[in-house]
């Protein structure tokens, strides 16, 4: 049953307030010292199932599916799902269920060509009394109605209804996991200590349906799942970074990143692919290149986001296009980002080479993280 609009804007309040309290108490030293979280370490050896659930002394982690879906007709739509955990830093010898030791925001997003523009929804709320959480062991994270599973079997399920639209899909891997930098150890600038444990399942096999309007529409396509956690902070230089995952059609998988200085230079960069054999390439920082080709200016925030981009990993030159161009992301009210998270098609050297996710951050603002 959906909520009436007094509920979601009296649930909207609480949630504001409950974050504006913390807030105080943590600038009013009421809220005990944040103890030290841990750090990322290169010798960290990433275990399953264990590392696919929470790990919430680290400060920040995230679950992260972005994919592409095609309904019956053959009509193309993109999505997005986010769990974030971030740990507040309270003191974590309080047992009280009402304590905010650990913060769970979620994202939803739908990209359809046919509406015109992202379709999105947020969700911000404190972890407890097993309403809202991020278990240890697996994957399992859930914010009131939205859940984010992983089952016995290894397939995903993801059960997300926002207002105007929803997802009730079923991910199945069809390959291994690909363990992202050195063996999961993923440096994020050029300080060792800035990094993260990061591991990815592309090619996930996607079925179930979307809901436009609470009414279902079967689907079925192929997504990409990231899983990062760290304690540390980007390099102060840093504002944004820009990021594509690539289920690619010979059965391949690229992975890229740049992070940006303020004044838009490359600060770092990275890019692996592995092929359909599970052979994997990885690319030194000066062998990743990301160029514009084309813009667009958001009526929304004013931004201006490079959609269409050439990213070049060493000699191969890859060109992304948008599904649509106003893929833009505005979670002021949870994250306190606004980001280009959109849907995009791959030709590598002017062949057709796939599909995948573009991730664009610190356009509208530097990314506080």
């Amino acid at each position: 049953m959906r909520n009436s609009p007094c509920v979601d804007k009296f649930r909207r309040f609480v949630v504001t307030r409950m974050l504006v309290l913390l807030l105080s108490l943590m600038a009013t030293g009421s809220v005990a010292e944040a103890p030290g979280f841990p750090l990322v370490v290169p010798d960290y050896k990433l275990t399953f199932p264990h590392d696919y659930g929470a790990h919430p002394g680290f400060r920040i982690e995230w679950w992260y599916v972005t994919g592409w879906l095609e309904t019956a007709d053959k009509k193309p739509l993109g999505f997005q799902v986010t769990f974030f955990r971030s740990a507040t830093g309270h003191n974590p010898d309080n047992s009280s269920q009402f304590a905010p030791k650990q913060l769970i925001i979620a994202h939803v997003a739908l990209s359809d060509p046919a509406v015109g523009k992202l379709m999105q929804e947020e969700k911000t709320a404190r972890a407890g009394f097993d309403l809202v959480y991020a278990k240890e062991g697996n994957t399992d994270v859930k914010l009131d109605n939205w859940r984010f599973v992983r089952e016995a079997d290894g397939h995903y399920r993801v059960d997300m209804q926002a207002r105007d639209f929803g997802l009730q899909l079923a991910l199945t891997p069809t390959q291994m996991m690909l363990l992202q930098g050195d063996q999961g150890f993923s440096r994020k600038g050029p300080k060792p200590e800035q990094a993260s444990y990061y591991y990815s399942e592309p090619h996930l096999s996607v079925s179930g349906a979307v809901f436009h309007q609470g009414k279902p529409v079967t689907v079925n396509g192929r997504a990409w799942l990231d899983h990062e956690w760290s304690s540390e902070i980007l390099d102060p230089e840093a504002v944004g970074w820009d990021w594509v995952g690539a289920s690619l059609d010979d059965g391949s998988a690229l992975t890229a990143f740049q992070i940006r200085r303020k004044d838009g230079s490359r600060l770092w960069a990275y890019a692996a692919l592995r092929d359909a054999s599970g052979h994997v390439t990885l690319f030194k920082p000066e062998q990743v290149e990301f160029t514009p080709v084309r813009t667009w200016r958001s009526p929304h925030t004013d931004a201006v986001y490079p959609v269409a981009m050439r990213i070049r990993t060493d000699s191969t030159e890859w060109l992304l296009t948008p599904l649509l161009d106003d893929q833009e992301l505005d979670s002021r009210r949870s994250t306190g980002a606004v980001y280009w998270e959109g849907a995009v098609t791959l030709t590598r050297d002017g062949e057709s080479a796939g599909q995948g996710y573009l991730e664009l951050t610190g356009y509208v603002a530097p990314l506080d993280l």
